[in-house]
C-alpha cells in the first residue's frame, strides 16, 4: 500500500467535527439522529440530577437527554475535534484523550459514548478508563455500527469510518472491562440512501426493520451497568500522547547533549 492510500485509509478510520456537523444538518442525518433518539429512549431509565458525560459527538442526545442532570459535559476526542456547546450560557466541552479522561474516580452516574468506541486505538483502556470515572451504580450507553448492517458499508455517512462491531463482540469486550450488559436496542433499520423517495419511506422501513431484520441495524445500543464484585488489577500507565496546539506545521528542534558540570574533590588539609 502506497502512503497516499495509507493516508487515505486512515482519514477514514476518524470523523472529524466538521463532517459530523454536516451530516447531522442534512436530512439523512436528522432522519438518522431521530432513529437513535428512539433507540437511546428505550433503554434511558430517568435519574433525577444525573452526572452525565457524553464522549464522542453527542450534542444532539445530550440536548434531548441531559434536560433533567445536575451537569452535563460533551468530551470530544483529540482525533475528532471540538465546538463550543452550548451555544450559551459558560462552555461545556473539553477536548479530551479517551484513555485519560479529566476526572477523578467515581464522578459520573452515566455517560454515552456516540461516534467514539469505533474510532478509539484501545477500546479496552478506553472502556477502563470509563470504569474508573463512573460512580458505583453508573452506567455506560454506547452506540456503535453494527458490522452486519447496510451503514457500516457506506462512506458517506460517518457510521461508515470506524471499527463495526456485532452483539457478541460488544459484550466480550464491555464484560473483559467489568461492565455486564443490561439492556439492548437498535436503530437505523432503513438503508442509508439519499434519495428522496427513500427518505419518504424511512418510517415504514424502520418499523417494518424492527420487526422482520433487526440483526441489520445500523446501529446497535447498549446500556452495561460497573460490575464492583471483580477485582481490577491496578497498573501504572504512561500517557502515550500529549497532544499540543498547533497553528503551523513546525520541525522539531535537536538539542545538544548536556554533560553534568564536574565537581572537584575535596583536598584534605595539610
Amino acid at each position: 500500500m502506497n502512503s497516499a492510500r495509507f493516508a487515505a485509509t486512515v482519514r477514514r478510520m476518524h470523523s472529524d467535527i466538521v463532517d459530523l456537523r454536516s451530516f447531522y444538518s442534512t436530512t439523512l442525518g436528522r432522519l438518522a439522529e431521530r432513529s437513535i433518539t428512539m433507540a437511546l429512549s428505550s433503554i434511558w431509565a430517568a435519574m433525577p440530577n444525573e452526572r452525565l458525560v457524553g464522549l464522542g459527538y453527542t450534542l444532539p442526545w445530550l440536548e434531548r437527554f441531559g434536560g433533567d442532570a445536575e451537569r452535563v459535559f460533551a468530551f470530544m476526542p483529540a482525533t475528532q475535534g471540538a465546538v463550543v456547546w452550548p451555544t450559551t450560557g459558560p462552555a461545556a466541552t473539553a477536548l479530551v484523550f479517551d484513555e485519560e479522561l479529566p476526572l477523578v474516580d467515581a464522578c459520573i452516574d452515566r455517560m454515552l459514548l456516540v461516534h467514539s468506541l469505533e474510532h478509539a486505538e484501545n477500546p479496552r483502556e478506553t472502556l477502563n478508563e470509563i470504569w474508573r470515572v463512573l460512580s458505583p451504580a453508573g452506567r455506560v450507553v454506547i452506540v456503535v455500527p453494527n458490522r452486519r448492517g447496510v451503514w457500516a458499508r457506506f462512506e458517506h455517512t460517518p457510521f461508515g469510518n470506524g471499527r463495526p462491531f456485532s452483539r457478541g463482540q460488544l459484550t466480550e469486550l464491555l464484560r473483559e472491562a467489568n461492565f455486564t450488559p443490561a439492556a439492548w436496542s437498535d436503530a437505523l433499520l432503513f438503508p442509508p440512501s439519499q434519495r428522496r423517495f427513500m427518505m419518504r419511506l424511512h418510517n415504514v422501513l424502520e418499523r417494518a426493520g424492527r420487526r422482520f431484520w433487526p440483526i441489520f441495524s445500523g446501529v446497535i445500543v447498549v446500556e452495561a451497568q460497573k460490575r464492583l464484585y471483580q477485582g481490577v488489577p491496578v497498573a501504572q500507565r504512561a500517557s502515550r500522547r500529549v497532544f499540543v496546539p498547533v497553528f503551523s506545521p513546525h520541525g522539531a528542534t535537536r538539542l545538544g547533549r548536556l554533560s553534568a558540570p564536574r565537581h572537584e574533590a575535596p583536598t584534605r588539609p595539610g
